[in-house]
């Protein structure tokens, strides 16, 4: 069953997240937990969607803002090393508080509900008229790939709050696209890099299989994605940034993600 549920989930999801720049890894991930431990769950998401960002590179990297992936990407890699560092370092982080949902204990930790403030205040940026005028300037970008870099390396949700900065600099959508992506791709195999010591190759090659279909199913997404965004406006680009932006916080709040 894994074998159909989880690329049908990469393929939608791809579709989607391909615009926003964020989603695939949190949304897949509960995928793979259907099936998979949590550990080997976030193990084989991170591979399809490090491969995936691959994939997208080769589509649409050639737009990318140079001086953004340089003032923005280089702080975020950074940033990304030394998150993930501290995530291995620590076996469980804080619990800020939990509750009982359906019999089931449900925690909160400081981390998650940080971010989850965080993504909150930049969907409110981009869905009230008079706040989604206000846009950073280049003075900001090294601030903003800090934040997004140690936040993704610490818990993997680098996405959203990269995605939540740089649609606020005023790019074009493909080049926001673009330069999400190759930023990615540098963050993830730099928390990977890290993460590796931690996955057993045993696991991975017995689900070899399941990679490889699940990770082309995320490409022929993100390929129709490609396809669709010429179709599409910054503003649909900025609403669904921030649609999933709300998601995100709410799932992180509630302990959901």
């Amino acid at each position: 069953m894994e074998i159909i549920i989880i690329p049908l989930v990469a393929f939608l999801v791809s579709i989607l997240t391909f615009f926003s720049g964020f989603g695939l890894g949190t949304i897949l991930t509960p995928a793979f937990m259907l099936f998979f431990p949590v550990e080997l769950s976030i193990g084989l998401t991170g591979i399809v969607h490090f491969l995936n960002n691959l994939f997208k590179l080769f589509l649409v990297g050639k737009n990318a803002n140079k001086e953004i992936l340089i003032r923005f990407g280089i702080p975020a890699i950074v940033a990304a090393f030394i998150g993930a560092w501290v995530l291995v370092q620590i076996p469980t982080s804080q619990i800020l508080y939990s509750y009982t949902a359906f019999e089931k204990i449900v925690e909160v930790s400081v981390l998650k509900f940080t971010m989850a403030l965080l993504l909150a205040f930049f969907a409110v940026l981009d869905l009230i008229p008079f706040l989604n005028s206000i846009q950073f300037g280049k003075k900001q970008l090294p601030i903003g790939g800090i934040l997004s870099g140690f936040f993704g390396g610490l818990s993997g949700n680098q996405g959203a709050l990269r995605s939540a900065f740089l649609i606020k600099i005023g790019l074009s959508k493909e080049v926001f696209v673009a330069t999400t992506v190759v930023i990615s791709c540098f963050v993830d195999f730099t928390r990977l890099s890290v993460y590796a010591s931690h996955l057993k190759l045993s696991d991975l090659n017995a689900n070899a299989t399941l990679i490889v279909v699940a990770t082309l199913a995320a490409f022929l997404g993100a390929f129709l994605g490609n396809k669709l965004l010429k179709k599409v406006t910054l503003k649909f680009v900025q609403t669904t940034v921030a649609i999933l932006l709300i998601i995100m916080s709410l799932g992180l709040g509630l302990g959901a993600i």
